[in-house]
């Protein structure tokens, strides 16, 4: 990656994409427009905005939010090794929730609720045969 010169700018969005936080300029630039991406806790709504080494980034991405100081601007969508060179990651630590309980895949019948199994309608055909019910 060469070394670019301290007054250099780059676009917000197509940096979004040489560093890898976006797969896509199109999505970096419409996450832009969309009011996403904040510059320096300024948001903005121009994917063209210019950004300097310093800058800091905050990227809302679905529940995520990511922060992040610009190191260097880059000059290409390199590998992901090269990508991470390009930013500090000043993000807190995701708040950990705790494990939620899944209900059984099959529901089961608590005694006296719901409709009767065929073999809990014979035993009860059954006992009432045997008191001498008829139903």
């Amino acid at each position: 990656m060469p070394d670019q010169t301290s007054n250099s700018k780059l676009r917000v969005d197509k940096w979004l994409w040489y560093a890898r936080i976006l797969k896509t300029r199109t999505l970096a630039a419409s996450c832009v427009k969309t009011g996403k991406v904040r510059v320096n806790q300024e948001k903005i709504s121009s994917a063209s905005r210019s950004i300097l080494p310093g800058d800091v980034l905050t990227v809302t991405l679905g529940r995520q939010i990511k922060v992040l100081r610009i190191l260097q601007l880059g000059s290409r969508r390199g590998p992901a090794s090269e990508a991470q060179l390009l930013y500090e990651d000043l993000s807190p630590a995701p708040v950990k929730r705790p494990p939620q309980t899944r209900p059984l895949k099959q529901a089961v019948r608590e005694e006296g609720a719901g409709r009767p199994t065929k073999k809990q309608r014979r035993e009860m055909s059954r006992f009432r045969s045997q008191a001498g019910e008829e139903y």
